[in-house]
């Protein structure tokens, strides 16, 4: 495993980036900032090596409210009105999204500095980190202590295993939040790439983005991508949720239960197939609608569309909504999840 320096924290800290590298060539190039992959390097159909993840130059420019490639939490995506009900207790959060909360508050997991707790090369490298998440952390109850695992396997999988455990009852939802292109080519957008997504229902939000409860079916809607179509055949459409997110942000919920395939996606020009397995009820898929002034890798300024994450999950405000599937992190219980980005090529 290659160690180098990649730069400072405010506070003065230094930051290593770990790369792992497999037998076929794949490269997978992490931080402990945020657990974040900042470089993802799979081959294309002629057998060219390519970066699908963007990311940036510096880690400075990862500072702040910035998700690339991070492990966000708590509790990923949106809970309503920054609140739930837990054991008869109302828990207040971090507000930084409108009303909302999003992706665990403005200093959740994307902005923590994990420890390395361990690593290993051979031929499925793998890195794991670590942090204890203290009791009323961005006002979640409970001390949580987590691991993320990342593994890149020899068959060019890129493996995350979540496992927590917490010494009191608290809510857990775990994700990874790389932006993914599989052109290689991050100046390209996504609108040639063909989704395919293993879900009849997604939730209804409101115009804030919060799950009123209802599970809408997407048959003939631009939402449904049970059959692989390109992402820029609906992402424009007058669909109301579409057209108020400038393209899609949308809580899709996978069919089936257990470890099992959520979704499928394939860039024709460079062949690159993704295929998403996860033992979670959800996924986001979210088309980089907004860039907010990011810059690449190569200096040039991020373009809205240009990427897109699929973001295994509990349903938004799950907290909130008693019908949907999900269940609280009891005291002394461990939680584990695991979620696999598997590349081919066709």
């Amino acid at each position: 495993m290659k160690i180098v320096a990649f730069g400072s924290l405010p506070s003065g800290e230094q930051i290593n980036s770990y790369t792992l590298k497999n037998k076929s060539g794949a490269v997978l190039e992490v931080i402990p900032y945020g657990c974040r992959v900042i470089s993802l390097i799979m081959p294309d159909k002629n057998g060219n090596l390519g970066d699908v993840v963007l990311g940036h130059r510096t880690l400075a420019e990862y500072l702040g409210s910035n998700y690339q490639g991070s492990f966000v939490g708590r509790y990923a995506n949106r809970i309503g009105n920054a609140e739930f009900m837990l054991d008869g207790a109302k828990f207040c959060l971090d507000k930084n999204d409108g009303e909302n909360s999003l992706h665990g508050g403005s200093l959740g997991y994307h902005q923590v500095l994990f420890d390395v707790a361990e690593s290993s090369g051979g031929e499925n490298p793998s890195i794991t980190f670590a942090h204890t998440s203290p009791h009323m952390d961005e006002g979640y109850p409970g001390e949580l202590k987590i691991k993320v695992k990342y593994t890149l396997t020899e068959s060019n999988e890129f493996e995350i295993e979540y496992e927590a455990r917490a010494d009191r009852e608290t809510v857990f939802n775990p994700t990874n939040h790389s932006f993914f292109n599989l052109s290689g080519d991050f100046s390209a957008d996504i609108l040639n790439t063909q989704l395919q997504i293993n879900a009849k229902r997604v939730t209804a939000i409101s115009d804030d983005l919060i799950p009123t409860g209802e599970l809408l079916p997407v048959q003939n809607t631009p939402l449904d991508f049970t059959a692989a179509k390109k992402l820029g055949v609906d992402m424009f459409s007058d669909e109301h949720s579409i057209k108020m997110n400038s393209g899609f942000d949308h809580n899709f919920c996978v069919d089936g239960t257990g470890f099992r395939k959520h979704a499928e996606a394939y860039e024709p020009e460079s062949g690159r197939v993704m295929e998403v397995f996860s033992d979670m009820p959800g996924v986001q898929l979210y088309t980089f609608n907004i860039t907010s002034g990011l810059v690449n890798k190569d200096g040039s300024d991020m373009r809205p569309h240009s990427a897109f994450c699929l973001e295994t999950q509990f349903y938004p405000d799950s907290p909130n909504k008693p019908n949907f599937p999900f269940e609280t992190l009891k005291a002394g219980e461990i939680f584990k999840s695991k979620a696999v980005y598997k590349f081919s090529v066709k």
